[in-house]
């Protein structure tokens, strides 16, 4: 017959209660790509509707151990954040940026465009 978790953690030392919660919180900060989306509530099928892509591609890329950093991030972004890839030292940790988001990196492509072309109607007119 199953307990009740309050009345079995009530009985826990303090000790204990402090291990259990630090190694919740492990497991809540380190998951496979199905457990996050599992833990967002969302269904292989919705995601593979977000992403565009069939039901079967969602379960081959959950099942991969490498792939695309492109991939990662659009399936980290379709579950609702964002994906940051760090490099841990002992002296600390360091952001590694060149996998920007394409989008961010093409609009601002863009932009620097237009202000050329901006610049150049400019000085061209009279």
């Amino acid at each position: 017959m199953a307990k009740n978790f309050k009345k079995l953690q009530a009985k826990m030392s303090s000790g204990a209660r402090a291990r259990s919660q630090q190694r919740a919180e492990v497991l809540l900060n380190e998951m496979a790509l199905d457990e996050l989306r599992l833990a967002r509530q969302m269904t292989q099928q919705h995601l593979a509707r977000v992403l565009r892509i069939s039901q079967a591609t969602i379960s081959k890329i959950e099942r991969r151990t490498d792939m695309y950093v492109s991939t990662l991030q659009n399936m980290v972004r379709a579950m609702g954040g964002a994906l940051e890839i760090r490099a841990v030292f002992p002296e600390g940790n360091v952001v590694i940026n060149q996998f920007e988001d394409l989008s961010t990196k093409e609009a601002e492509n863009q932009e620097t465009k237009d202000a050329k072309a901006s610049d150049v109607l400019t000085n061209n007119l009279p």
